[in-house]
């Protein structure tokens, strides 16, 4: 991609495996329905391939059974309860997240958040975790009648922020999120340090770029990007 013409005026997440590393949680949660159902707990490195992809497959790879089981609603019930009461207890920013996020605001660059998590669960996450005032916006799974990979909740982000899609970037780790990029002609950067499985390609999803790091993120738009100095 060329230099674009117009500042970047603004940076999209995803939550979970990009902007949050929200796999203890979920592995817990997903360990402690295992345990209280009779099952056996699962090794933290076979979960967090799964995170991204939400409750329905952490149940339907954790318990081995298909959706129109009889009990995987009854499990996914109990997997988001208990998710829901233990949302932050480990979760954090990846390594290195918050000083591009300070970068960011430090050049005047809006950032918002775009998941496909539902708003009862990504709302009190981010405000749990202060970054509810820093964030120009939140768009969650519920929020709109599309969601990822559909072009609409990053088309609805970036109105809300007021720039263009050429004027931002979407930053993500699944490969719905680089379709739902390219879907709405906006630039789209794979995170390589969130949730991606060995079974994963993600040199074949169509992205701009793969970054191995949040700072790589900032590394990338001063390339390709017009952006202002920092002003601390």
């Amino acid at each position: 991609m060329s230099k674009q013409a117009a500042k970047l005026r603004s940076v999209l997440f995803d939550l979970d495996g990009t902007l949050l590393d929200t796999a203890p949680d979920l592995a817990a949660a997903l360990n402690h329905v295992l345990v209280n159902n009779g099952r056996d707990s699962l090794s933290f490195e076979t979960i967090r391939p799964w995170v991204s992809h939400g409750g329905l497959i952490l149940i339907k790879n954790g318990f081995k059974i298909e959706q129109n089981d009889p009990q995987f609603e009854a499990l996914r019930d109990q997997l988001l309860d208990y998710y829901r009461n233990n949302l932050s207890t480990h979760t954090k920013l990846f390594p290195g997240m918050d000083d591009l996020l300070a970068q960011l605001e430090s050049r005047g660059i809006k950032w918002g958040v775009v998941t496909n998590k539902p708003g009862w669960l990504t709302e009190p996450l981010l405000e749990q975790l202060n970054l509810t005032q820093r964030s120009s916006c939140v768009i969650s799974g519920d929020t709109l009648s599309e969601r990822k990979p559909h072009p609409l909740p990053l088309q609805y982000a970036c109105e809300l922020m007021g720039c263009d899609v050429r004027e931002s970037i979407y930053v993500g780790d699944a490969e719905r999120d680089i379709e739902a990029g390219r879907n709405a002609n906006m630039p789209t950067l794979i995170a390589l340090f969130g949730y991606i499985s060995n079974l994963d390609y993600p040199e074949n999803w169509g992205a701009d770029a793969m970054i191995d790091s949040p700072s790589g993120i900032l590394n990338w738009v001063q390339h390709h990007f017009d952006i202002d100095e920092p002003n601390f």
